[in-house]
């Protein structure tokens, strides 16, 4: 996400539309992202709340207390800056409204092209709001916490917790939270059935790899799961309670070391965080990986047809081949 979302978050301030916090005020943040700047004269402390390991790690570094999930409740207000997943930012519009004080301001924004048209009509459907303005290519709108949480609720019932093929736990805002990805599909398709040692599922999401593994391979002795999206990384602790899986790890990949080697990983790297695909990313984890493994260990990995990781993989590996494609995706298997 670029910074303007951010920009249109605070313009209201900016423009004397709504009154800045006072000083000793508490505001809950829920998405802020890098870049975060409050304008002169907003006084009030923040609560930033952020599950995605990058996003959490830049707000660290710029002095902002973090935490990957909300805690608390009576806030004086709330700010809540959407994103792209229609369902995971009426949630977060739902907590808002739980966990701030009657009367409350919540504020909320993003870009157009994201759907924030939409989401201030749903949320105006069943709460009044106060007003809203457009600005930096996004709109923001607002609202005081009604006296009651019926709008939380109604929100929350349209977006419920999901059951993938009856046995796994998801949720709007993850990865594929509604379905098996088909990429992550045609990789274990074309994972052997007698992978030994200890492994690793790089970018795991809710975990599904992870199991596929754990059930095919049962001569795997460890099995550790790296996700940066928090949220999925819990749901893929339960989801895997009942396997060999061990280590849960909320790590951004493309910059923060792996402490463990493995002999086995697979992965569905993320080849995007914006519109725009950036192989960069991909190949950042095919590299994170090779240090990973041990002398001779395999990387399995799936990607878009269209992305050109060959040379990364010959640049990083002693060999690599391609065990399999679609309309879609390819499947290359390495070794160090």
């Amino acid at each position: 996400m670029s910074a303007e979302p951010l920009k249109t978050l605070f313009h209201p301030f900016e423009a004397e539309a709504v009154p800045l916090p006072r000083k000793g005020e508490r505001l809950l943040f829920l998405g802020a992202e890098a870049g975060l700047r409050p304008p002169p004269g907003f006084d009030a402390e923040l609560h930033v709340v952020q599950g995605f390991r990058p996003y959490f790690r830049a707000l660290h570094a710029a002095g902002f207390g973090v935490a990957p999930q909300a805690q608390g409740d009576g806030f004086d207000g709330a700010l809540v800056l959407a994103g792209r997943h229609r369902g995971q930012n009426e949630l977060r519009v739902a907590e808002a409204i739980e966990r701030v004080a009657e009367g409350g301001l919540i504020v909320v924004a993003g870009g157009k092209e994201d759907g924030i048209a939409s989401l201030r009509k749903r949320v105006g459907d069943l709460a009044p709001l106060d007003g809203h303005m457009p600005k930096y290519h996004g709109i923001a709108f607002w609202l005081r916490r009604p006296a009651d949480t019926q709008a939380a609720a109604a929100l929350r019932a349209a977006n419920p917790a999901v059951l993938v093929e009856g046995r796994f736990h998801t949720a709007p805002g993850m990865f594929s939270f509604d379905r098996i990805d088909a990429g992550s599909k045609l990789l274990v398709d074309n994972l052997p059935g007698d992978l030994r040692g200890s492994a690793a599922d790089f970018c795991a999401g809710w975990g599904y790899v992870a199991a596929e593994m754990a059930a095919r391979s049962p001569g795997l002795s460890a099995l550790d799961v790296y996700e940066a999206d928090f949220d999925a990384l819990e749901a893929a602790r339960r989801n895997l309670a009942d396997t060999a899986a061990q280590g849960f790890f909320w790590t951004d990949l493309l910059a923060e070391p792996v402490e463990r080697r493995y002999d086995v990983i697979a992965m569905n790297p993320p080849f995007h965080r914006s519109h725009a695909a950036q192989p960069e990313i991909g190949a950042g984890m095919i590299r994170a990986a090779a240090k990973a493994l041990k002398p001779g260990g395999r990387l399995f990995m799936v990607a878009n047809r269209q992305l050109p990781y060959e040379a990364v993989l010959s640049a990083a590996f002693a060999s690599h081949a391609e065990l399999g494609r679609d309309g879609m995706f390819k499947v290359f298997s390495a070794r160090r």
